[in-house]
């Protein structure tokens, strides 16, 4: 083995120093001005005449070498000499190396602060964990939420709304990201972003989740594949704020978690055991698209309940103010809100009444289910006046009619939520299904997945197909026209949702073209994935789910009033209270009928209106008009439908 040499050992020695940090590095430097200042000295020493003793040179040198100001005092040839060599070493030590290590070490610590990764210190804030697809809209949502916000935040004890967004690579791009987002804007001063991830307990603690008001958990984008699921995170990340509530013997915060998997709900109730709301989002979608099906049309219905766009939103109220009421009275003082019905505390438990009788009393402890266009609607107006009584009878079930024909649908393109729409096809009982689902996907794969979700004895026959619906001859081999729905799913298998989009509106767009040659034409509906994609299809007819603005409504409603999820659980799922839509002549309703004479005539069927679905769209592109005005004429037309909420058996 060769002998190390001594510079060796030296040059090793300093580099361990040097990657110590900027106080390490600081104190190499020192030791070299130091050094440096005492060679100096002992060279000037001799020059006796100028300086006492060896403290003096000394000084003298350090003076030199960290200010050049001195060179001009100087007198003798060697004198100037070591001065002007003290001079130079000290723009290369002193100013140099020293700027150099401060400078570096200011920017590695502003690029620290740039990632997040201080704690925040922060009460009674939401911590949304995770960037994802979801959270650029889940955050407008919260936003712009200013009623439900400002009860929110008085429950609370807090004045100003603080958003803190845990994201894996939080930099100044996601604030620009952020700035740029229609709805956030200025806004983006109230939004903090911290870097870690879901999995990791210290990222937690860096959100301050255990002083958060509530903590929203949207299901994020993993890899096909991947052993480690969005519903692992999640898991993860709700053990790991128990823990360290355990640790630090605090309470714990409410928290609104998406699940992909429904089975796994109870995983979910064993690893958090303080109040936690669970979205099922897979099912979710899989609900609205299988009702679409069912309701074509719907999809402009919940678009707008349940995107927070321009029109109606469902609101939950305290039965505080009301107490004593019957729900046809607090309709009468409300005259721009739709009363839906209440929730009643069933243990810690709602029972959702939904369409309960008008002559209701609403007890203090209830809830009651509006739907308006904003939140100031639906509080107490002396200003307006108030609209006469409408007695709705106990609201009678409609019996579904048994389908004589099995529904054939064609589902291009594949995705993890097919288990779940297969599973709530299956759902309904009265109505058989027949899927064909087209994927380049292999069909032993595809197979596999769904009886895992399923089990091996499904209601609904599938049939798998190998083929690339982007290859126009395989489209129409398929033969889409013959079918009775088309649904084109956004995949979930490339590298963004752009690109899935992409992908799919590509397809629907080669599909209008084969089926323009054919009548009638199957029902259409499109899944997307990023909302700005959807102007793109403005012309055109299919109907649009944009999965990412759904499922972030919901979980901010959810997160600032909890109870708001049962009652959308009972409006989109199988069973209860359905919003259908109704031909007009199955009503006894005169040509010259208002929206306030339409309640009446739906009220005397225990039924209540909603509004107005046309058959043709007006200069926006709009079918859909829900809650006009009540003294506002219907002027009912060929393909008009009443929009209504009733009972199914």
């Amino acid at each position: 083995m060769l002998p190390f040499r001594i510079i060796d050992r030296v040059k090793f020695f300093v580099e361990r120093q040097l990657v110590k940090g900027a106080g390490f590095q600081l104190l190499v430097v020192a030791a070299f001005i130091a050094l440096i200042s005492l060679m100096g000295g002992l060279l000037v020493l001799p020059l006796g005449e100028s300086f006492d003793n060896v403290g003096s040179a000394i000084w003298w040198a350090f003076l030199r070498l960290t200010d050049p100001g001195y060179l001009g005092d100087d007198v003798g040839t060697w004198q100037r000499f070591v001065s002007t060599l003290l001079t130079i070493s000290g723009y290369v030590v002193f100013m140099g190396t020293l700027v150099a290590i401060l400078t570096r070490w200011l920017i590695a610590k502003m690029a620290d602060m740039e990632r997040g990764l201080t704690p925040v210190t922060l009460k009674n804030h939401i911590v949304v964990l995770g960037w994802t697809s979801q959270t650029l809209p889940l955050l407008v949502e919260l936003l712009g939420s200013s009623g439900r916000m400002r009860r929110f935040l008085e429950k609370h004890d807090t004045q100003k709304l603080n958003l803190v967004v845990l994201s894996e690579s939080a930099s100044a791009e996601q604030v620009h990201e952020l700035r740029n987002e229609p709805g956030i804007g200025s806004r983006v001063r109230q939004i903090i972003l911290r870097a870690g991830s879901a999995l990791q307990p210290e990222a937690l603690h860096r959100v301050a989740c255990l002083d958060a008001a509530a903590v929203i958990v949207p299901s994020a984008h993993q890899g096909v594949g991947s052993l480690v699921t969005s519903d692992v995170e999640t898991v993860k990340a709700l053990l790991s704020i128990a823990a360290q509530a355990r640790h630090f013997q605090s309470s714990l915060p409410y928290v609104v978690a998406e699940l992909q998997d429904v089975r796994k709900l109870p995983v979910i109730e064993r690893a958090y055991p303080g109040e936690v709301e669970v979205v099922a989002g897979d099912a979710s979608i899989s609900s609205l698209i299988v009702q679409n099906i069912l309701h074509p049309g719907l999809s402009e219905v919940y678009n707008e309940l349940l995107t927070g766009a321009e029109g109606n939103g469902i609101y939950v109220r305290g039965g505080e103010s009301v107490a004593g009421l019957s729900l046809a009275e607090l309709a009468s003082v409300r005259p721009n809100v739709i009363v839906l019905g209440l929730l009643r505390p069933n243990g810690k438990l709602w029972d959702v009444r939904l369409v309960a009788p008008s002559d209701t009393r609403i007890e203090a402890r209830d809830r009651v289910i509006l739907m308006a266009r904003d939140y100031a609607d639906t509080e107490p107006n002396a200003k307006l006046p108030a609209l006469p009584e409408i007695q709705r009878l106990e609201p009678r079930r409609v019996t579904r009619q048994e389908a004589s024909l099995r529904q054939r649908v064609l589902v291009l393109g594949w995705n993890r939520r097919v288990p779940s729409l297969v599973a709530e096809f299956g759902s309904y009982s009265h109505q058989s299904f027949s899927l064909d689902m087209v994927s380049v996907v292999p069909a032993a794969e595809r197979a596999l997945a769904i009886s895992r979700y399923v089990g091996e004895r499904s209601p609904v026959e599938c049939r798998h197909i190998e083929a690339d619906y982007m290859v126009e001859g395989e489209l129409r081999r398929l033969d889409p026209s013959s079918y009775d729905s088309v649904i084109l799913l956004s995949s979930d298998r490339l590298a963004s949702g752009e690109e899935a989009d992409a992908r799919a509106m590509v397809g629907y767009l080669q599909l209008e073209d084969i089926l323009a040659e054919k009548h009638p034409h199957p029902h259409l509906i499109l899944e997307l994935s990023d909302p700005d994609n959807r102007p793109l299809l403005y012309e055109h007819r299919s109907e649009m789910l944009i999965s990412p603005m759904i499922l972030s409504h919901i979980l901010a409603q959810v997160a600032l009033r909890r109870e708001l999820r049962v009652v959308l659980d009972e409006l989109f799922t199988v069973g209860g209270a359905e919003i259908q839509f109704r031909d007009p002549a199955e009503y006894p309703l005169p040509a010259s009928a208002d929206f306030q004479l339409l309640e009446r005539t739906l009220a005397d069927e225990g039924e209540i209106a909603l509004g107005i679905y046309r058959g043709q769209p007006d200069a926006r592109g709009r079918h859909l008009t829900l809650n006009p005005p009540r003294r506002d004429y219907l002027d009912l037309k060929a393909g008009d439908r009443l929009v209504v909420l009733a009972l199914t058996a």
